[in-house]
């Protein structure tokens, strides 16, 4: 197995590490047992000592050894459960069959979260792409009115991938599908998103979450920012420049807390002004030289192409990341929302 291979898992395991110790520290044990109880607290320290095991079998690269042939397992199944000991050609044909069952829900979970078309905003040009790295992402987005009518835009990232993260993804979609048409503004849908998963929902991952409220009339964006990569907005030419602004995190991310608190921040859209929403995928992905394309990079691509359309920044964009992995796979999920203000 590539040496790639191993770093890309070992840095999946130590994020889940990282994850679980902190959540264990912020949150006192009272709050744990009531949240988990004793056995679901056991099991949680019992994943700890997996995880370990895994990260010291990554180190001696013996992780992903087929215990039947010796040779190693395939690396997306290995993706997908780093408990994995036998590769597909060993597994008996009824374990084939659920991991085929496991993968097709994981789909079809997908597909039916998206949405399938962007909505119509007056004054408003909007483009989206989005593909997993996988069979299955953790990536969301989504737009969903508020009370009043203004439009609401959301991008989240739920650490993981897989039926796990699909399974969370659809509980993250019924929340905000049910909190936002009945609120006014981002910042007490995410306190009370963040309020939902700590009390019904027993995870020990965290989702970061962008959500912002338009309204088209004003063009004004209020907006909250709950541990996500920083949306960037490049304004309309003044005097050959295009000023930039990075909304960053207004609050930590959804479920790593139960002592939540998060602001809204507002920003005004003018026409010619862009807007583009991503997640780490874009940001993080790497060249054949391990050099990440990163924020300056994005800034400037979304810089030279702010006179273009939503959809042909996005189209630029995508150019832009093939040419720089050379062609190579994706290593993380990735989705682009460009939204162009034409009013």
């Amino acid at each position: 197995m590539e040496s790639t291979v191993f770093e890309r898992i070992r840095g999946g395991l130590l994020e889940k590490r990282q994850n679980l110790t902190d959540w264990l520290r912020a949150t006192p044990a009272p709050t744990r047992q009531l949240r988990l109880g004793p056995a679901d607290e056991r099991a949680v320290r019992a994943h700890l000592h997996v995880l370990d095991t895994a990260l010291e079998k990554t180190a001696s690269k013996t992780l992903g050894l087929c215990r039947v042939c010796h040779d190693y397992i395939e690396t997306d199944l290995l993706e997908m459960d780093y408990t994995a000991c036998v590769c597909i050609d060993h597994l008996s044909v009824e374990e084939v069959r659920q991991l085929e069952r496991e993968l097709e829900l994981s789909q079809v979970v997908q597909r039916a979260l998206l949405p399938h078309r962007v909505p119509t905003i007056p004054g408003v040009d909007l483009a989206v792409f989005s593909r997993p790295a996988q069979i299955v992402g953790g990536d969301y987005f989504d737009f969903v009115q508020f009370r009043d009518g203004a439009h609401g835009l959301a991008i989240a990232d739920v650490a993981g991938h897989g039926v796990a993260a699909s399974l969370l993804m659809a509980s993250l979609q019924t929340a905000l599908r049910t909190l936002i048409p009945a609120s006014d503004t981002p910042s007490d849908v995410a306190w009370q998103v963040n309020r939902f998963f700590c009390h019904n929902v027993h995870f020990t991952t965290f989702v970061t979450l962008f959500l912002a409220r338009l309204d088209h009339t004003t063009g004004t964006l209020t907006y909250c920012n709950a541990g996500h990569n920083p949306p960037l907005i490049v304004r309309r030419a003044e005097g050959g420049r295009k000023p930039l602004a990075w909304l960053r995190p207004t609050g930590p991310a959804i479920g790593l807390v139960e002592e939540f608190q998060i602001t809204a921040e507002t920003s005004a859209l003018g026409p010619g002004d862009t807007l583009l929403l991503y997640t780490d995928g874009v940001t993080e992905v790497v060249n054949p030289h391990e050099e990440e394309f990163g924020l300056e990079r994005l800034a400037m691509l979304v810089g030279h192409n702010s006179e273009a359309s939503a959809k042909a920044l996005v189209r630029a964009l995508r150019g832009a990341l093939q040419e720089f992995t050379d062609g190579g796979p994706l290593t993380d999920d990735m989705t682009i929302v460009a939204c162009k203000i034409d009013r």
